[in-house]
């Protein structure tokens, strides 16, 4: 009934919504259209851009390194990327191009809890823009072109996030620390292990018929999106939104970290890491967060859902996708919940909306 109401308030075309609670698929169901011209039914198969949802696999990857000991969160960048090291700070109100060197240099902490400054605002952005990216540039040739640009801010001064870069610059990382291009390590030490066979930078042929068309809002309708795949590549994979993956999936990545880092007798991370990513290592005081919302480890993380307007556990945590995507998971009442929709200014509420629905079924 919530997806009907926002399907006929043309906030989206379709959906496919997922739950898993303590150790069981209990809610896997398809709404609406995958595509309104053509009258093409939603499938519960479907394929969705997953854009920021990329951002907490990547989170992941980057902590199942810490537990082998091949990477730390204190330490800089440029231990991996050594283009990193003597970043600039940008100073605005000085001038358009002024800058003055960091107090410090950027950890991977930094990047994973969007306090980095990187690509994080105007002037950093600018910059970066002007890197262009060929169709046909990896990772190795793109992001230590990143340490030449200026950071918005001093390190661990404010939260303010990071689109792109920090979470890009984190799977180079990943690949470097692994020895295994990103993809591959991905491949076989996540996505394998967990089932997620439909979770890909780049579609094979095979999957092409059950990609979603994703849509834009405007004047109280949906037209389709002129370039909707512009983050999928065959050889840049970016962390910061280049994934893209179905409900069934994703719902079992999140069953894993609400189960402790477990999912399908596979363990993937300890508890204690899982509780460590879920921790609010960036606190809802600090500038640029919202009350009742810290940030920890690639993941917002619900410290007081009184304040936030939250229905959800207090110790809750997840992230969204910019195409309407939404998932959480609460260790403490072991649920995780996935909502997959492809509208590219979405209305937000429907991510509370969706929640609310989940909370209502559960009753002991």
């Amino acid at each position: 009934e919530t997806m009907q109401r926002h399907m006929s308030a043309n906030t989206m075309a379709g959906a496919v919504t997922a739950v898993v609670r303590r150790g069981r698929l209990a809610h896997l169901e398809a709404h609406g259209l995958m595509d309104i011209e053509a009258k093409k039914p939603m499938t519960k198969d479907a394929v969705f851009r997953i854009w920021s949802m990329s951002k907490v696999v990547g989170g992941v990857a980057i902590l199942m390194l810490m537990e082998e000991g091949k990477i730390r969160l204190n330490d800089p960048v440029s231990k991996f990327v050594p283009a990193f090291k003597g970043m600039k700070v940008s100073v605005l109100q000085d001038g358009p191009g002024y800058t003055v060197p960091a107090n410090r240099e950027i950890t991977i902490q930094d990047l994973l809890t969007h306090v980095s400054g990187l690509g994080s605002g105007a002037a950093s952005a600018a910059e970066i823009r002007k890197i262009v990216r060929t169709p046909t540039d990896t990772l190795a040739g793109f992001i230590p072109k990143l340490g030449a640009t200026p950071l918005d801010f001093q390190p661990g001064s404010r939260w303010s996030y990071s689109a792109a870069a920090a979470f890009d610059t984190l799977a180079y990382v990943v690949q470097v620390a692994s020895g295994q291009p990103v993809d591959q390590f991905l491949r076989q030490r996540l996505f394998e292990p967990l089932g997620m066979k439909d979770t890909f930078f780049s579609p094979p042929v095979s999957s092409a018929s059950r990609v979603v068309t994703a849509y834009h809002r405007a004047d109280g309708k949906l037209v389709k999106v002129e370039n909707p795949n512009r983050m999928v590549s065959t050889t840049y994979f970016g962390l910061g939104g280049g994934l893209m993956s179905t409900a069934e999936d994703y719902v079992q990545f999140g069953a894993m970290l609400a189960e402790g880092g477990q999912w399908n007798g596979k363990r993937i991370l300890s508890p204690k890491t899982v509780e460590l990513m879920g921790s609010a290592f960036v606190p809802d005081t600090l500038p640029g967060r919202t009350a009742g919302i810290g940030y920890g480890l690639s993941v917002q993380v619900v410290t007081n859902p009184i304040a936030a307007g939250y229905r959800v556990s207090a110790g809750t945590f997840g992230w969204d996708g910019a195409y309407g995507t939404h998932f959480w998971a609460d260790p403490k009442e072991r649920i995780a919940g996935v909502m997959l929709i492809q509208t590219d200014n979405p209305d937000r509420q429907l991510d509370r909306d969706f929640e609310a629905a989940v909370w209502q079924a559960i009753i002991d």
